[in-house]
Parts: C-alpha cells; sequence; structure tokens
C-alpha cells in the first residue's frame, strides 16, 4: 500500500514537471513562428529595397548616356545634375537600409536557431518525463530522475548545453583573443553540434582562418576549399579564396598561389580582397 501511494505521488510529482517544459515549448513554438514571419517580413522588405536600387541605378546611367551623347554637355548637366544629385542620394539611402535590414536578417536567423535548438531540447525532456511516467504506471517506478536524490545532484553538476549562438561567440572570441587552438575546436564542435544553422559557413571558413593563423597552412588549404565547395555563394567567399593564395604563397608554392589570387581579382574585381590580392601579386613581381 505506502509502495503504491509512494509511486502515486512520484507519478504526480512527475506529470506536474512535465507540465512547465511543456508550457515553455509551447510559448517557445509561439516565438518561433513570430520569428520566421519577422523574417520573411524583412526578406520580402528586402526585395523591394533591392528593387528600387537597381531601378534608380538605371535611372542614373540613362541620365549619364544622354549627357555623353549630347553635344552641349555642359547645358545638359546643368539640366540633370540636380536630378543626379537627388537620386545619388536616394541610392545612398537605400544602401544604408539594405545593410541595416541585411543585419536584422541575420540577427534574426540567429534567433531562430536558438529557438529551434531550445524546442529540441524541450521536447527531448518532455519525451524522457513521459517515458517515466508510463514506467511508474506500469509498475517499473525506479527512482532513477529528477526525483531522486543523485540525480538532482548530476542535474545541478552537469553544464546548460550552449544555444548555437552563444556557442558560436565562445569561438569567436577565443578566436579575437589569440586562442586559436580553443577557438578551433570550439568553431568545429559548433559544425558537428549545428551543422544546419546560418552560422554553420561561418564556423567552417573560420576553421580555415584558425588553421591559417596556427601556420598549419595544408590544412587551412583544406578547409578553405570545403567552405568553396559546401557555400560558393556565401559573401566570405572572396576572403576563402584570397587566404587559399596566401597560405600557397606561405608554402612557397608561387605557382599556385599566383592562380588563386588572379581568380579573386577575376571573380571579385570590386571588392577589399582584390586590392589585396593585386598587392602581394606586385611584391611577388607577376
Amino acid at each position: 500500500m505506502k509502495k503504491t501511494k509512494h509511486f502515486l505521488i512520484v507519478g504526480i510529482i512527475l506529470t506536474l514537471s512535465a507540465c512547465a517544459p511543456q508550457a515553455e515549448l509551447v510559448k517557445t513554438k509561439s516565438e518561433l513562428s513570430d520569428l520566421r514571419e519577422a523574417a520573411k517580413a524583412h526578406n520580402a522588405q528586402n526585395e523591394d529595397l533591392q528593387k528600387r536600387l537597381a531601378a534608380l541605378e538605371e535611372r542614373v546611367q540613362s541620365i549619364e548616356t544622354n549627357v555623353k551623347g549630347t553635344v552641349d554637355v555642359q547645358k545638359v548637366m546643368a539640366d540633370y545634375g540636380a536630378k543626379t544629385d537627388q537620386l545619388t542620394t536616394d541610392i545612398q539611402l537605400l544602401q544604408g537600409k539594405l545593410e541595416e535590414n541585411n543585419f536584422r536578417i541575420a540577427d534574426l536567423a540567429q534567433k531562430l536557431d536558438d529557438k529551434s535548438f531550445k524546442i529540441t531540447e524541450l521536447s527531448a525532456r518532455i519525451d524522457d518525463l513521459d517515458a517515466r511516467i508510463k514506467a511508474l504506471a506500469a509498475g517499473q517506478g525506479a527512482l532513477s530522475g529528477p526525483t531522486g536524490t543523485a540525480s538532482n545532484k548530476d542535474k545541478k553538476s552537469a553544464p546548460k548545453a550552449l544555444e548555437p549562438s552563444e556557442a558560436y561567440r565562445q569561438a569567436m572570441n577565443d578566436y579575437n583573443s589569440g586562442n586559436f587552438d580553443l577557438a578551433l575546436a570550439g568553431f568545429q564542435n559548433y559544425l558537428v553540434q549545428f551543422p544546419g544553422t546560418s552560422l554553420a559557413p561561418s564556423a567552417q571558413y573560420w576553421v580555415g582562418q584558425c588553421y591559417y593563423a596556427k601556420k598549419d597552412y595544408a590544412k587551412a588549404i583544406d578547409s578553405f576549399s570545403m567552405f568553396l565547395k559546401a557555400y560558393p555563394d556565401n559573401e566570405k567567399v572572396p576572403g576563402a579564396e584570397l587566404k587559399i593564395g596566401y597560405s600557397y604563397l606561405s608554402e612557397k608554392n608561387n605557382a599556385k598561389a599566383r592562380i588563386w589570387l588572379n581568380k579573386v581579382i577575376k571573380e571579385y574585381p570590386d571588392t577589399d580582397e582584390a586590392e589585396f590580392a593585386k598587392v602581394k601579386l606586385r611584391k611577388m613581381g607577376k
């Protein structure tokens, strides 16, 4: 009788314990839905801004073409000068809005990653509690779990799982502090734990940067090559190609270094990376 009563009490405790993560799960799912809607709205706004920017740039180009094709350039410049100035101002404003929007989208993507991770974690907790309740109901109620003394102790001593954004931030802080071994381990662990998140491309890129900083140029080349293969449209592609060129140069393989440096210049001519590649090629003596 006492044993039955004890299992009943434990079952009630477990049931009540399950309510908290379930309520938190519902709230987190709602927050995730809101974030997705916000991200969708920002993406739509981004597309609209890009279209408006393209239209303005086309108008500026049209004005410049008209000016070049006119005999009386000074007169035409006077007529179109005010319009051109206004269009240039509008373009600058739109570019500023685009940058701000891109920052917000990136921030939303990280928050989405964190919420998705939290939902997975909460779902696992709820499944574990449900299994314990079912075991008690079937008369298999061992006191291992949240109600047992040893389990409570283990739970307190167990480190809390890091959310994706925090794990990435810690690895980045280690890199910025010059702790390249720690940073490398952090970024590699991030890729194992959170392979499908928005920061996974950046983590792979920084794995290559860590190897480069450690002067392990062969592994740096391999890591940057993996990045280029997995994320060919990422904004860090010019930097990865440049560092492959630098890595080959550090290995005294000037022929391959030239190939990669020229590749950066050809594919991304208007970037800082292209300028760095030109400087390096001049020093090498093309």
